[in-house]
């Protein structure tokens, strides 16, 4: 398979490409007078400073950067620079139903314990929301850099962009292998806690807790006739995968962004909340995807983005010739992917909806920045 070679044009973004939706509503100097009050509970005399919240915050679980002060001698193994991962708040219409802090917490330690994968050093789960108004979870900040979202990385000025050919090859063949790593590395029994409820293959639950994500985003709002043409497509006997094949732990967000590269090489894998068992290639589609969302999107701006990175055919090739086994129902798991990213996309959309900062629209499937790309992987002509 080779890559699409004209996609078609992107709608225009909802909101400018260079502004982010609203994410929260809390304020985040009483977020760090709180920190500083908790901390003093695990490091008596301890203050948070120097606190900021990342360009990169993400939409779901927020993130706070902070320095950890402390009058005496540094406690052994505790950084002096740390990271804070905290439950959506409330009041900022949700991305997900559910936020799960200690499951996330758990996650990073099962992986950190099993491979040889820079996972961020977890130092303190706190599950009692009384504290910041909602679970979190402390860990060490590694330094270094992620392509960006905002403006995506396949636009012009940026570090990945402005790279070389080969520096770019290695950091695909590196984030290639942290998929590859984990899915070989972490014994499938250790990780059972993240089995997704139902019958059926490991599979046929994922696709099922997805459908049920997405009913309870049109709960009250108008549903998506192409989201659920994609479901369709999907649970068709003609296209369901006859053997989704072996369970392995999935990283679930598996893309370029939620790695911190020291130069082109991983230093830390992040955002962990959509982790689960599955299949190998639900993140293998994620990471083929998402880079197409981005290079499409570019490429319908005018520009030529970046369209011999991540290209599917090597992605598949690079995990081959690492794991032995060749990614198989690919057209299947990357309109998945597609799937599964329209949904959150429509929840993001139907949040500017909620804080006033789109209309209320006409059609649903106009909010899907995606939606042709979408549609031509239901009808058979994108790859």
């Amino acid at each position: 398979m080779t890559d699409h070679p004209s996609p078609p044009e992107a709608p225009a973004p909802a909101v400018p490409a260079d502004r982010r939706p609203r994410t929260t509503t809390r304020d985040p100097e009483e977020l760090t007078r709180r920190l500083t009050a908790w901390l003093g509970t695990r490091l008596p005399g301890a203050r948070a400073t120097a606190a900021t919240v990342p360009d990169s915050n993400g939409m779901s679980s927020e993130t706070l950067l902070f320095d950890i002060d402390h009058p005496g001698p540094p406690s052994p193994g505790t950084p002096r620079s740390c990271a804070l991962r905290l439950a959506a708040d409330p009041a900022a219409y949700t991305v997900f139903p559910r936020y799960d802090m200690a499951r996330q917490y758990r996650t990073m330690r099962l992986v950190a314990e099993h491979t040889d994968l820079p996972v961020p050093r977890t130092l303190w789960l706190e599950e009692d929301p009384a504290h910041l108004g909602a679970p979190f979870f402390v860990m060490a900040r590694a330094g270094g850099r992620v392509p960006p979202d905002v403006m995506p990385y396949t636009y012009e000025g940026n570090w990945l962009h402005d790279a070389t050919d080969a520096q770019r090859d290695g950091l695909e063949a590196a984030s290639v292998s942290v998929l590859a790593r984990l899915h070989d590395q972490v014994p499938v029994g250790a990780a059972e806690f993240l089995d997704t409820a139902g019958t059926g293959s490991a599979l046929h639950r994922h696709v099922e807790a997805q459908r049920a994500y997405y009913a309870w985003v049109v709960d009250g709002r108008p549903r998506s006739p192409l989201i659920e043409r994609a479901f369709d497509w999907l649970t068709d006997p003609e296209h369901w995968p006859k053997d989704p094949g072996e369970t392995v732990l999935t990283w679930g967000d598996a893309r370029i962004g939620n790695i911190v590269y020291e130069g082109f090489e991983p230093a830390a894998i992040l955002d962990w909340e959509m982790a689960a068992l599955g299949p190998r290639e639900l993140d293998l589609g994620w990471m083929v995807y998402l880079h197409r969302f981005f290079q499409d999107l570019t490429e319908g701006g005018g520009q030529r983005g970046l369209p011999d990175f991540l290209r599917r055919d090597r992605v598949e090739s690079r995990y081959a010739r690492l794991t032995g086994h060749r990614p198989r129902d690919m057209d299947f798991h990357t309109l998945y992917a597609a799937l599964r990213h329209a949904i959150v996309m429509l929840r993001v959309a139907y949040r500017q909806v909620h804080f006033g900062e789109v209309p209320v629209p006409a059609d649903a499937d106009a909010l899907i920045l995606h939606r042709d790309t979408l549609e031509a992987m239901v009808e058979g002509r994108y790859w």
